[in-house]
């Protein structure tokens, strides 16, 4: 095994050891032990747990949101929105997994205060930046606020599902969903 490949064999398996045991639950010898590999060598690439956790989550898990966005091509927000959401269907295992643990730390129901207050930067970024998506596409409206919550809290709620429960949502499903927030709103 290469060292680029044993790095994300080690936090393939982190990934699962954090969203079953937490990360207080965690330890850096069951880590190893399931790898096969030694203390020692997990130590050789990340210094500590929560060195390990921070890069899943800061890095990983960032990556996954900024790489998942940067895919869509659409002028039509309602596309928009459906293609983002379907497209969690489509993710890797262990991007589930990233995702899922992303989320636990976003609920602040793991993780550290450091990472907990870059999630709560995040969060406050959240409304903002749908805001601004979303604003062009509404005709007539003077205030979308209730709608931009709506939307995001209908966005966060399609996403549990297809993440966290693991279930399939169609793309008319979710194109559905969406539309009943938007098209109402004159999108």
């Amino acid at each position: 095994m290469t060292d680029k490949e044993l790095r994300i064999r080690i936090k393939e398996i982190a990934v699962d050891h954090f969203n079953r045991h937490g990360y207080h639950g965690t330890t850096i010898r069951n880590i190893a032990k399931d790898v096969n590999c030694s203390l020692p060598m997990i130590y050789y690439y990340f210094n500590n747990k929560k060195e390990l956790f921070d890069e899943i989550i800061k890095k990983d898990y960032f990556s996954l949101l900024t790489r998942q966005a940067k895919q869509l091509q659409t002028e039509d927000i309602v596309d928009f929105y459906t293609q983002y959401v379907y497209g969690m269907n489509q993710l890797s295992d262990y991007d589930k997994k990233v995702y899922r643990l992303g989320v636990k730390v976003y609920l602040s129901f793991d993780g550290d205060d450091e990472l907990m207050k870059i999630m709560d930067e995040w969060e406050q970024s959240i409304l903002p930046r749908h805001y601004q998506l979303v604003m062009p596409h509404l005709k007539g409206v003077q205030d979308g606020t209730v709608i931009v919550r709506t939307l995001v809290h209908l966005l966060e709620n399609l996403i549990e599902q297809i993440v966290v429960k693991n279930r399939f949502l169609s793309e008319e499903e979710i194109r559905e969903e969406i539309a009943i927030v938007l098209q109402r709103s004159g999108a």
